[in-house]
């Protein structure tokens, strides 16, 4: 936390953005309702903040979300001379108020001048999809980190990467964070001598504003599956994908997977913002659209994938695409089918990035991921893979190329799923244990306000009991210890869900937890001893 109060005093000492600049750019989009501009109150402010513990001197108040009056009094304890609301606030008389339409929208707009506009001077790559976003992110981050001499920042949903020092790395709380956040962090990636920035999107980031003005030079649509849709979350699948689907309305170029569902719909979303010669498809060799599309410019071809690494071909198969030069034959030393079309991914948004084919070739040859698929090979106790597999499509991803490498093998996993969002991925995990697994360890993960054991208790409802044997065990430790004592020398053990994650998310608060992989491998040392 020291690190990002450092880097905040850094980026905004030279930073103050003027009253009238505010309004004239809320009465551009449509926002300003009203303005209260107190004679004794200086016309500019020089911080922003959403949070009263972090308001200032001279610093303008956003009241947002779960807003309560006593934060704006604190914020103004605090020095703060100004606040923007939907409404007006009473313990606010005194101050300037700017009153608007839409408050998130508004701190976005305001956030991004602020700090100067730093996404002009970034090339951003941006990511969103059910399922890949972070792996893609990372392999594009990796090819792009060595062909920029280390000047391309990440925001991924685990790390966030703003500059070239080790103490520049972070951990990540959102997949996409608020937007003060979000173009705080740019103006410290632009300060730092960042040039590129590969970024994740999450649906939930339209949803709620919080990239709204934003524009990305690349925007890449991996997939799409039901997800994230709940009372907290989406209504409806409809909604989920209109939000999604906004990244592409909202980027220069835009890359597409062409075998993910729903893809009539979302190329049309590209094509009503974006020329032809700017939509990119590439999908596997042998993909056969079921409805008239534009020609695929990229297939590629897996040539061989095991439980250690794989190598697929990449083939050009339009002008545009043969522009950028990168046919060939790619290696990965992540394992799993799965993983190339993340690859490609990588391949084509890095070449657009201005990398060349060699360099994409060995950034993806040494390119990894916190927390997936890591594994840990036991002399007892089978192999142990840890992977933030974490709804249906990815569980499905996993399992089915485990099951495929080891046939014979006994499949354990042990999984939960968050609370208070992504109620449907409960009975997909239901669906996937039915389809892959001899043995489940139903468990905690970021169980939030919601009871642990109710959600084991969802995810069991949607299991059958003749295919699998389930264990619920709501303590973590103590599934991951039951699943790995339970396992055989040949069998497979995974650990879903969490990855690399460092924190259990219970009741509002970020309870440290050590890992999956720490614990498995402190388990597997008492059980060898």
């Amino acid at each position: 936390m020291n690190l990002l109060i450092i880097n905040e005093k850094e980026a905004v000492d030279h930073m103050q953005l003027q009253f009238a600049e505010i309004i004239n750019l809320l009465n551009e989009h449509h926002l300003l309702i009203k303005t209260i501009l107190p004679p004794t109150v200086p016309p500019q402010v020089s911080a922003i903040a959403y949070d009263s513990r972090k308001s200032t001197t001279a610093s303008l108040f956003f009241c947002k979300g779960a807003f309560k009056p006593a934060y704006l009094t604190a914020a103004q304890k605090k020095g703060a001379r100004a606040y923007m609301a939907e409404s007006e606030i009473a313990v606010g008389t005194g101050m300037a108020a700017f009153i608007v339409r839409n408050i998130q929208k508004a701190m976005a707009l305001i956030s991004a001048a602020f700090y100067g506009f730093p996404q002009n001077q970034l090339f951003i790559i941006a990511y969103t999809g059910t399922k890949g976003k972070t792996t893609s992110s990372y392999f594009t981050h990796q090819v792009l980190k060595q062909a920029t001499s280390n000047q391309t920042a990440l925001f991924s949903t685990i790390d966030r990467i703003v500059g070239p020092k080790p103490q520049q790395e972070f951990k990540s709380h959102l997949t996409t964070p608020e937007s003060l956040d979000l173009f705080h962090d740019m103006r410290v990636a632009v300060d730092s001598g960042m040039t590129h920035l590969v970024m994740e999107v999450s649906s939930q980031a339209y949803k709620k504003n919080r990239v709204y003005g934003l524009k990305f030079d690349v925007g890449v649509f991996l997939n799409i599956t039901p997800d994230h849709i709940g009372p907290n979350e989406h209504p409806n699948f409809a909604d989920y994908l209109h939000c999604k689907s906004q990244l592409l309305v909202n980027s220069r170029i835009c890359v597409i997977n062409a075998q993910t569902k729903h893809l009539n719909e979302i190329y049309q979303v590209a094509h009503g913002t974006s020329q032809p010669q700017d939509i990119y498809l590439f999908a596997r060799r042998d993909f056969q659209p079921t409805a008239p599309i534009p020609t695929i410019d990229f297939r590629y071809q897996s040539q061989e994938a095991d439980l250690t690494a794989s190598r697929f071909m990449l083939y050009s198969r339009t002008d545009k695409a043969r522009q950028l030069a990168i046919d060939g034959q790619y290696q990965l030393q992540l394992p799993g089918t799965f993983n190339e079309s993340n690859a490609v991914a990588a391949a084509l948004t890095a070449g657009l990035g201005g990398a060349k084919k060699d360099e994409i070739k060995a950034g993806l040859a040494k390119a990894w991921v916190p927390g997936r698929m890591e594994s840990l090979k036991t002399e007892q106790h089978g192999t142990l893979y840890v992977d933030y597999a974490h709804n249906y499509a990815s569980m499905k991803a996993l399992l089915s190329f485990l099951e495929g490498q080891q046939p014979h093998a006994k499949v354990i996993v042990v999984v939960g799923s968050p609370g208070n969002k992504g109620v449907s991925r409960r009975a997909g995990f239901g669906k996937a244990l039915t389809q892959y697994a001899d043995q489940a360890f139903l468990t905690a993960d970021d169980p939030g306000f919601e009871s642990p054991l109710k959600i084991a208790q969802e995810i069991d409802a949607h299991i059958d009991h003749d295919k699998v044997a389930v264990t619920i065990e709501i303590d973590r430790k103590k599934a991951i210890q039951a699943a790995i004592a339970s396992a055989g020398p040949n069998d497979i053990v995974v650990l879903a869900g969490k990855g690399d994650d460092a924190f259990q998310k219970i009741k509002g608060v970020d309870t440290p937890y050590p890992t999956d992989m720490v614990i498995a491998k402190e388990i597997v040392r008492g059980l060898q001893a």
